[in-house]
Protein backbone atom coordinates (compact mmCIF):
# COMPACT_ATOMS: atom_id res chain seq x y z
CA UNK A 1 0.00 0.00 0.00
CA UNK A 2 2.40 2.30 0.82
CA UNK A 3 5.09 1.85 -2.11
CA UNK A 4 2.68 1.49 -4.44
CA UNK A 5 -0.54 4.18 -3.87
CA UNK A 6 1.41 6.75 -1.25
CA UNK A 7 5.01 6.34 -2.42
CA UNK A 8 5.95 9.88 -4.23
CA UNK A 9 7.80 7.88 -6.80
CA UNK A 10 4.79 5.86 -7.77
CA UNK A 11 2.53 8.76 -8.94
CA UNK A 12 0.46 7.93 -11.51
CA UNK A 13 0.30 4.37 -12.09
CA UNK A 14 -1.78 2.36 -12.39
CA UNK A 15 -0.93 -1.24 -10.92
CA UNK A 16 -1.59 0.12 -7.46
CA UNK A 17 -4.73 -1.95 -6.95
CA UNK A 18 -3.50 -5.09 -8.38
CA UNK A 19 -0.63 -4.84 -6.13
CA UNK A 20 -2.35 -4.25 -2.79
CA UNK A 21 -5.13 -6.91 -3.94
CA UNK A 22 -2.67 -9.72 -4.63
CA UNK A 23 -0.68 -9.19 -1.67
CA UNK A 24 -4.07 -10.51 -0.01
CA UNK A 25 -3.58 -13.63 -2.14
CA UNK A 26 -0.47 -14.05 -1.26
CA UNK A 27 -0.85 -13.83 2.11
CA UNK A 28 -3.89 -15.95 2.10
CA UNK A 29 -2.83 -18.83 0.64
CA UNK A 30 0.68 -19.21 1.87
CA UNK A 31 -0.25 -18.01 5.93
CA UNK A 32 -4.41 -18.77 5.72
CA UNK A 33 -3.81 -22.06 7.15
CA UNK A 34 -1.89 -20.67 10.76
CA UNK A 35 -4.35 -17.81 11.62
CA UNK A 36 -6.96 -17.77 8.81
CA UNK A 37 -5.39 -14.79 6.85
CA UNK A 38 -7.39 -11.92 8.34
CA UNK A 39 -4.40 -9.21 7.63
CA UNK A 40 -7.32 -6.40 8.78
CA UNK A 41 -8.47 -5.42 12.19
CA UNK A 42 -12.09 -4.70 10.55
CA UNK A 43 -11.85 -9.02 9.31
CA UNK A 44 -10.65 -9.99 12.60
CA UNK A 45 -13.07 -8.43 14.39
CA UNK A 46 -16.24 -8.96 11.92
CA UNK A 47 -15.89 -13.05 12.04
CA UNK A 48 -14.82 -12.80 16.19
CA UNK A 49 -17.97 -11.04 16.15
CA UNK A 50 -19.80 -13.57 13.98
CA UNK A 51 -19.26 -16.28 16.10
CA UNK A 52 -19.68 -14.88 20.01
CA UNK A 53 -21.40 -17.43 20.76
CA UNK A 54 -18.84 -19.29 21.03
CA UNK A 55 -16.02 -16.63 22.49
CA UNK A 56 -15.37 -12.95 21.70
CA UNK A 57 -11.74 -12.47 22.60
CA UNK A 58 -9.36 -13.56 20.13
CA UNK A 59 -9.89 -10.68 17.80
CA UNK A 60 -7.71 -8.49 20.55
CA UNK A 61 -4.41 -10.20 19.59
CA UNK A 62 -5.22 -10.64 15.96
CA UNK A 63 -5.90 -6.68 16.38
CA UNK A 64 -2.30 -5.98 18.21
CA UNK A 65 -0.38 -7.54 16.11
CA UNK A 66 -2.21 -6.01 12.96
CA UNK A 67 -1.19 -2.88 14.49
CA UNK A 68 2.65 -4.10 15.10
CA UNK A 69 2.59 -4.97 11.52
CA UNK A 70 1.43 -1.85 10.19
CA UNK A 71 3.95 -0.02 12.75
CA UNK A 72 6.58 -1.83 11.37
CA UNK A 73 5.62 -1.21 7.50
CA UNK A 74 5.91 2.34 7.73
CA UNK A 75 9.34 1.93 9.12
CA UNK A 76 10.53 -0.33 6.40
CA UNK A 77 8.72 2.24 4.14
CA UNK A 78 11.38 4.99 5.43
CA UNK A 79 14.58 2.77 5.01
CA UNK A 80 13.69 2.13 2.00
CA UNK A 81 12.73 5.88 0.75
CA UNK A 82 14.17 8.18 2.84
CA UNK A 83 13.13 10.83 0.74
CA UNK A 84 9.66 10.44 1.44
CA UNK A 85 10.32 12.41 4.36
CA UNK A 86 11.46 15.51 2.61
CA UNK A 87 9.03 18.00 1.22
CA UNK A 88 9.17 20.55 -1.89
CA UNK A 89 12.32 21.72 -3.38
CA UNK A 90 14.50 19.60 -0.41
CA UNK A 91 13.00 16.69 -2.32
CA UNK A 92 13.99 17.91 -5.40
CA UNK A 93 17.50 18.40 -4.54
CA UNK A 94 18.14 15.12 -2.80
CA UNK A 95 16.30 12.48 -4.48
CA UNK A 96 19.12 11.70 -6.46
CA UNK A 97 21.05 11.68 -3.54
CA UNK A 98 19.28 9.54 -0.99
CA UNK A 99 19.03 6.34 -3.15
CA UNK A 100 22.04 5.08 -1.26
CA UNK A 101 23.45 1.34 -1.15
CA UNK A 102 21.90 0.89 2.41
CA UNK A 103 18.47 1.75 1.13
CA UNK A 104 18.58 -0.33 -1.95
CA UNK A 105 19.80 -3.32 -0.11
CA UNK A 106 17.41 -2.92 2.71
CA UNK A 107 14.62 -3.15 0.13
CA UNK A 108 16.27 -6.52 -1.81
CA UNK A 109 16.51 -7.73 1.57
CA UNK A 110 12.38 -7.31 2.21
CA UNK A 111 11.69 -8.73 -1.18
CA UNK A 112 13.49 -11.65 -0.88
CA UNK A 113 12.47 -12.45 2.66
CA UNK A 114 8.89 -12.03 1.69
CA UNK A 115 9.53 -14.25 -1.60
CA UNK A 116 11.19 -17.26 0.22
CA UNK A 117 9.17 -17.11 3.43
CA UNK A 118 5.82 -17.89 1.14
CA UNK A 119 7.62 -20.57 -0.38
CA UNK A 120 8.07 -22.28 2.57
CA UNK A 121 4.51 -21.59 4.29
CA UNK A 122 2.99 -22.51 0.98
CA UNK A 123 4.95 -26.35 0.95
CA UNK A 124 4.53 -26.54 4.52
CA UNK A 125 0.96 -26.04 4.82
CA UNK A 126 -0.48 -27.76 1.66
CA UNK A 127 -1.60 -24.73 -0.16
CA UNK A 128 -3.82 -25.42 -2.62
CA UNK A 129 -2.21 -22.71 -5.40
CA UNK A 130 1.42 -22.58 -4.01
CA UNK A 131 2.51 -21.21 -7.98
CA UNK A 132 -0.43 -18.81 -7.69
CA UNK A 133 0.84 -17.21 -4.28
CA UNK A 134 4.76 -17.59 -4.91
CA UNK A 135 3.91 -15.52 -8.15
CA UNK A 136 2.10 -12.90 -6.59
CA UNK A 137 4.16 -12.56 -3.59
CA UNK A 138 6.94 -11.43 -6.28
CA UNK A 139 5.05 -9.58 -8.56
CA UNK A 140 3.49 -7.14 -5.50
CA UNK A 141 7.89 -7.09 -4.13
CA UNK A 142 8.62 -6.08 -7.40
CA UNK A 143 5.92 -3.50 -8.00
CA UNK A 144 6.15 -2.32 -4.37
CA UNK A 145 10.27 -2.08 -4.47
CA UNK A 146 11.27 -1.84 -8.28
CA UNK A 147 11.57 1.78 -8.37
CA UNK A 148 13.51 1.46 -5.32
CA UNK A 149 16.22 -1.08 -6.13
CA UNK A 150 15.29 -2.78 -9.22
CA UNK A 151 13.24 -5.36 -7.86
CA UNK A 152 15.60 -8.33 -8.64
CA UNK A 153 15.49 -10.61 -4.78
CA UNK A 154 16.78 -13.23 -6.98
CA UNK A 155 21.20 -13.54 -7.38
CA UNK A 156 20.50 -14.83 -10.61
CA UNK A 157 18.36 -12.02 -12.18
CA UNK A 158 21.55 -9.25 -10.44
CA UNK A 159 24.13 -11.28 -12.30
CA UNK A 160 22.39 -11.70 -15.49
CA UNK A 161 21.45 -7.72 -14.68
CA UNK A 162 24.80 -7.21 -14.73
CA UNK A 163 26.11 -9.29 -17.35
CA UNK A 164 23.96 -7.12 -19.71
CA UNK A 165 25.54 -3.69 -18.51
CA UNK A 166 22.05 -2.54 -17.94
CA UNK A 167 22.04 -1.06 -14.13
CA UNK A 168 25.27 1.26 -14.16
CA UNK A 169 24.78 0.57 -10.13
CA UNK A 170 25.46 -3.21 -10.53
CA UNK A 171 29.48 -3.42 -11.04
CA UNK A 172 30.18 -2.28 -7.54
CA UNK A 173 26.61 -3.39 -6.47
CA UNK A 174 25.77 -6.79 -7.37
CA UNK A 175 27.95 -8.63 -5.07
CA UNK A 176 26.23 -6.68 -2.09
CA UNK A 177 22.86 -7.61 -3.22
CA UNK A 178 23.40 -11.20 -4.12
CA UNK A 179 24.98 -11.43 -0.36
CA UNK A 180 21.71 -9.17 0.82
CA UNK A 181 19.38 -11.70 -1.48
CA UNK A 182 20.74 -15.08 -0.10
CA UNK A 183 20.66 -13.66 3.55
CA UNK A 184 16.90 -12.71 2.97
CA UNK A 185 16.20 -16.14 1.81
CA UNK A 186 17.90 -17.45 4.83
CA UNK A 187 16.16 -15.69 7.19
CA UNK A 188 13.26 -16.53 5.83
CA UNK A 189 13.62 -20.46 5.82
CA UNK A 190 14.03 -19.93 9.36
CA UNK A 191 10.86 -18.12 9.82
CA UNK A 192 8.94 -20.36 8.07
CA UNK A 193 10.53 -23.29 10.21
CA UNK A 194 9.98 -21.52 13.32
CA UNK A 195 5.96 -20.95 12.04
CA UNK A 196 5.58 -24.06 11.50
CA UNK A 197 6.51 -25.97 14.60
CA UNK A 198 10.08 -26.68 12.86
CA UNK A 199 8.89 -28.44 9.82
CA UNK A 200 10.93 -27.81 6.78
CA UNK A 201 11.24 -29.53 3.42
CA UNK A 202 14.53 -31.08 1.72
CA UNK A 203 15.81 -29.26 -1.33
CA UNK A 204 15.74 -32.47 -4.02
CA UNK A 205 14.04 -33.52 -7.03
CA UNK A 206 10.26 -34.44 -7.23
CA UNK A 207 9.33 -38.52 -6.80
CA UNK A 208 10.73 -40.41 -9.75
CA UNK A 209 12.81 -37.47 -11.27
CA UNK A 210 16.56 -37.54 -10.68
CA UNK A 211 19.25 -34.76 -9.89
CA UNK A 212 20.15 -34.48 -13.31
CA UNK A 213 17.35 -33.44 -14.49
CA UNK A 214 16.44 -31.07 -11.80
CA UNK A 215 19.30 -29.66 -12.99
CA UNK A 216 18.42 -29.04 -16.14
CA UNK A 217 15.26 -27.80 -15.20
CA UNK A 218 16.66 -25.27 -13.05
CA UNK A 219 18.79 -23.91 -15.49
CA UNK A 220 15.99 -23.32 -18.22
CA UNK A 221 13.67 -22.19 -16.11
CA UNK A 222 15.98 -20.09 -14.40
CA UNK A 223 17.03 -18.64 -17.82
CA UNK A 224 13.29 -17.69 -19.05
CA UNK A 225 12.83 -15.86 -15.60
CA UNK A 226 16.09 -13.56 -16.06
CA UNK A 227 15.39 -12.94 -20.18
CA UNK A 228 12.16 -11.79 -19.43
CA UNK A 229 13.16 -9.26 -16.70
CA UNK A 230 15.27 -8.02 -19.20
CA UNK A 231 13.47 -7.73 -21.97
CA UNK A 232 10.48 -5.91 -20.11
CA UNK A 233 11.91 -4.17 -17.14
CA UNK A 234 15.20 -3.30 -18.50
CA UNK A 235 14.92 -2.69 -22.51
CA UNK A 236 13.44 0.56 -22.88
CA UNK A 237 14.12 1.18 -27.18
CA UNK A 238 13.71 4.77 -26.11
CA UNK A 239 10.85 4.68 -23.49
CA UNK A 240 10.80 4.65 -19.77
CA UNK A 241 9.62 1.47 -17.68
CA UNK A 242 9.79 2.97 -14.59
CA UNK A 243 6.01 3.07 -14.36
CA UNK A 244 4.75 0.37 -16.84
CA UNK A 245 1.81 -1.37 -15.38
CA UNK A 246 3.11 -4.66 -17.00
CA UNK A 247 6.50 -6.00 -16.25
CA UNK A 248 5.63 -7.22 -12.43
CA UNK A 249 3.09 -8.98 -14.07
CA UNK A 250 4.63 -10.13 -16.82
CA UNK A 251 8.06 -11.41 -14.33
CA UNK A 252 5.84 -13.14 -12.23
CA UNK A 253 4.04 -15.20 -14.76
CA UNK A 254 7.42 -16.45 -15.62
CA UNK A 255 7.49 -17.89 -11.33
CA UNK A 256 3.95 -19.03 -12.68
CA UNK A 257 4.98 -21.15 -15.70
CA UNK A 258 8.34 -22.28 -14.46
CA UNK A 259 6.46 -23.48 -11.24
CA UNK A 260 3.67 -25.45 -12.91
CA UNK A 261 6.26 -27.00 -15.24
CA UNK A 262 9.17 -27.84 -13.28
CA UNK A 263 7.82 -27.76 -10.08
CA UNK A 264 7.50 -31.36 -9.51
CA UNK A 265 10.72 -32.32 -11.07
CA UNK A 266 13.17 -29.87 -9.28
CA UNK A 267 10.69 -28.17 -7.10
CA UNK A 268 10.90 -24.64 -9.20
CA UNK A 269 13.21 -22.43 -7.07
CA UNK A 270 14.54 -20.34 -10.33
CA UNK A 271 16.67 -18.65 -7.02
CA UNK A 272 19.74 -19.26 -5.32
CA UNK A 273 18.21 -16.78 -2.63
CA UNK A 274 15.38 -19.65 -2.44
CA UNK A 275 17.48 -22.75 -3.08
CA UNK A 276 19.61 -21.90 -0.03
CA UNK A 277 17.19 -20.73 2.30
CA UNK A 278 15.43 -23.99 1.48
CA UNK A 279 18.64 -25.97 2.15
CA UNK A 280 19.98 -24.29 5.40
CA UNK A 281 16.11 -25.15 6.88
CA UNK A 282 16.78 -29.12 5.83
CA UNK A 283 20.24 -29.69 7.39
CA UNK A 284 19.20 -32.62 8.81
CA UNK A 285 17.89 -34.35 5.08
CA UNK A 286 21.14 -35.35 3.68
CA UNK A 287 20.80 -33.04 0.43
CA UNK A 288 22.58 -30.21 1.70
CA UNK A 289 25.39 -30.57 -0.71
CA UNK A 290 23.25 -30.27 -3.40
CA UNK A 291 22.43 -26.76 -3.20
CA UNK A 292 25.88 -26.09 -4.85
CA UNK A 293 24.63 -27.30 -8.02
CA UNK A 294 20.95 -26.13 -7.85
CA UNK A 295 23.00 -22.72 -7.57
CA UNK A 296 25.44 -22.96 -9.98
CA UNK A 297 22.92 -23.93 -12.57
CA UNK A 298 20.61 -20.81 -11.73
CA UNK A 299 23.79 -18.56 -12.14
CA UNK A 300 24.73 -19.70 -15.05
CA UNK A 301 20.58 -19.84 -16.34
CA UNK A 302 21.25 -15.59 -15.30
CA UNK A 303 24.21 -15.33 -17.37
CA UNK A 304 22.59 -17.14 -20.11
CA UNK A 305 19.67 -15.38 -20.54
CA UNK A 306 21.95 -11.78 -20.48
CA UNK A 307 23.91 -13.26 -23.19
CA UNK A 308 21.12 -14.30 -25.36
CA UNK A 309 19.60 -10.82 -24.68
CA UNK A 310 22.26 -8.80 -25.86
CA UNK A 311 22.21 -10.39 -29.02
CA UNK A 312 18.75 -9.94 -29.88
CA UNK A 313 18.10 -6.36 -27.98
CA UNK A 314 21.12 -4.94 -27.71
CA UNK A 315 22.57 -5.07 -31.01
CA UNK A 316 19.77 -3.39 -32.13
CA UNK A 317 20.35 0.03 -30.28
Amino acid sequence: MLNCAVSKKSEGNEYFGIAIGFSVIAGGYGAGHISGGCFNPAVAIGIDVSSAGLGVYYCLPYVLFEFIGAALAVQLFQLCRPEEKLTGDERDRAVPAVYERSSRLVSEFIGTFMLVLTVGLNVLGGSQAPVWSIAASLMCGIFALGNCSGGHFNPAVTLAITVAGEDPNMPGDAPMYMVTQILGGCCAAMTYTLMEGGKNFPLAPGAGHKWGSAYAAEFVYTFVLAYVVLTVACYDEGAPKRNSNVFALAIASCVTAGGYAIGAVSGGSLNPAVSCGIALSSLGSGHIFHVVPYVICEFIGGAFAAIIYKATHKSKK
